[in-house]
């Protein structure tokens, strides 16, 4: 028997309340059956932004430091029941077991980032221009935050959200990604046992689409926290903005790494070779393309193809594996998809191509890694969102060219800059259209204590992770103390 995942509402595990679709989730690798849930319905969304908004009252009163306390307990229970979850990763989403512990390890990390920063003053004493007079600043809470995540990173995304949204004193309604619900229950029971009251942390379970309007428009939700597809993403702001809703949006990217003639080609193959093809290519910051200079273009396209043909696929659980299955079927498809639409366009295959089907692969979802060249900037393989173990390698003839082509997309999330000359490196970190930008490294890495998010179509301005990341929970109140006994006229009214 597969394990049932429950809403976990107001500190109880609790059915749904009407009889909603029975969705089951497989092992992408092996079609082993996992665990089964019912879907949720606006009844059970109410359900739990009620719990959430009844609990703020009194959350909102503990003193931070006091909330980061909960926060470091968590933080024992993560590190206790690493090993647990990451194998449970490997099997929910297909993610290779040494990444799935370096996602566990990234919610670890976050958490004792965030709680160190729970003892921060978070404020500033301004000074004034009249006398007897004190101005200061502080941040306070929102309110009930719904916290929407994907299934590419099932632990350490929803640490990223939760573990700021709570220390800030906001409470919480958790929606994960259908392809990692028992992942999300995991988490959840995480938070309960680390001693989070009742109603401060609650979750819903199932497709968005049933729920997701409902979630996202509730008048007692004041935030919205949500990582995903650039589509849905922009339909979440349209629905948000006549509501004047708090909106924090992580989208698409199509990341360039640019490798001019003078770099060092083993360095840079290397680099692409993990952030092309690490997680299936399943991260929103992988590298979908390489800008190479005409010079060392056809002997880094051999060198590349040659690699990349040779990477192993194979489960999760297996440590030989470079990377795993591809999260679902429907995804399986849409990679093949783009694979057909290049070939249309003219690209040309230097390897892959092909959904893996023998053997060991005939019950699970897998791609080989693919590689194409002659790639112009303006086909849909190279504008679009993939998703998945496909790279496409453009050749330009300078600098110039390659900043063009690297920019000429709707996203922006991360870049890769790949030179000996100091000069053009520097040149590159202004001039590359991105949130993120890594010189002489690959579109992939970025730590908890960086601000992490992107430009254009990626994103809204917010950040995850580093010191900016309260800035999407939390308000900012500027206090202004007249101890003059008297009423004093400020320069605006003055002159």
């Amino acid at each position: 028997m597969s394990e049932e995942v429950l809403n976990f509402i107001n500190g109880q595990w609790v059915a749904t309340k009407g009889k909603g679709e029975k969705l089951v989730r497989k092992d992408p690798g092996n079609g082993d059956e996992i665990c089964h849930m019912r879907q949720s319905d606006n009844a059970d969304v109410d359900a739990a932004v009620a719990a959430a908004k009844a609990a703020f009252a009194d959350w909102k009163k503990v003193p931070r430091p006091e909330r980061a306390k909960l926060i470091l307990n968590s933080v024992e229970i993560v590190r206790r029941r690493k090993e647990e979850i990451a194998q449970l990763m490997t099997r929910e989403m297909g993610k290779p077991i040494a990444e799935a512990r370096g996602d566990v390890q990234e919610a670890i990390d976050m958490a004792y980032y965030i709680a160190a920063e729970g003892r921060r003053g978070w404020g500033w004493q301004i000074p004034s221009e009249l006398p007897n007079k004190r101005m200061y600043t502080m941040r306070q809470p929102l309110g009930v935050c719904a916290l929407i995540t994907p299934w590419n990173f099932p632990i350490a995304i929803p640490s990223w959200k939760s573990y700021p949204a709570l220390v800030m004193g906001n409470t919480c309604v958790f929606k994960p990604a259908e392809d990692t619900t028992l992942l999300g229950k995991r988490w959840t029971e995480i938070l309960h046992e680390s001693g989070f009251p009742k109603g401060v942390f609650n979750m819903v379970v199932g497709h968005g689409a049933p729920i997701g309007d409902r979630l996202v428009t509730h008048p007692d939700v004041a935030m919205v926290s949500f990582t995903g597809s650039t589509t849905t993403g922009l339909a979440i702001a349209a629905k948000t903005a006549p509501l004047n809703k708090r909106l924090s949006l992580e989208m698409g990217g199509k990341n360039p790494v640019v490798i001019m003639d003078d770099a060092d080609l083993e360095l840079a193959l290397h680099a692409v070779l993990w952030c092309s093809f690490g997680t299936s290519g399943q991260r929103c910051t992988a590298c979908s393309r390489v800008i190479v200079h005409e010079k060392v273009h056809d002997k880094f396209v051999k060198m590349l193809a040659d690699h990349a043909g040779r990477l192993k696929v194979g489960h999760g659980s297996d440590p030989a594996s470079f990377f795993g299955a591809i999260v679902n079927e429907k995804q399986l498809a849409k990679i093949d998809g783009y694979v057909q639409i290049g070939l249309k366009e003219g690209a040309r295959l230097e390897c892959g191509g092909k959904v893996l089907k023998d053997g060991a692969y005939a019950k699970g979802n897998y791609y080989a890694a693919t590689v194409f060249s002659n790639v112009r900037p303006d086909m849909r393989i190279a504008q679009e969102e993939i998703f998945g173990p496909v790279l496409s390698v453009i050749k330009v003839k300078d600098y110039e060219e390659a900043i063009r082509v690297a920019n000429h997309v709707a996203y922006g999330l991360s870049t890769s800059f790949f030179s000996r000359d100091v000069n053009l490196c520097h040149r590159a970190s202004e001039e590359l259209e991105s949130g993120l930008c890594y010189i002489n490294a690959g579109t992939t890495g970025a730590e908890v204590s960086t601000p992490f998010g992107g430009w254009k179509n990626t994103g809204n301005g917010h950040r995850e992770g580093g010191p900016t990341v309260i800035d999407a929970f939390s308000e900012i109140k500027t206090v202004i103390i007249d101890y003059s006994g008297k009423v004093q006229k400020a320069q605006i009214d003055n002159n």
